[in-house]
């Protein structure tokens, strides 16, 4: 049964690794972080996007 013993602790050993855990749960924060700037981006795009047009028709009437 040495065999077993040996594959067991090692098995124990792989399962109860905590790096493997700190590492996914830093990926899930940078995918948090990625979504809110993606959204936060797209949002501001949008009102930016208005501004400008909002300038440029403002500009557009003064030069008649």
């Amino acid at each position: 049964m040495p065999c077993c013993e040996r594959v067991r602790n090692r098995l124990c050993l792989v399962l109860c690794d905590e790096k493997g855990q700190g590492l996914v749960e830093y990926a899930l924060i940078l995918v948090l972080i990625a979504i809110v700037v993606f959204a936060m981006v797209a949002g501001l795009g949008v009102k930016l996007s208005n501004t400008y047009e909002t300038i440029n028709s403002s500009v557009d009437n003064a030069g008649r």
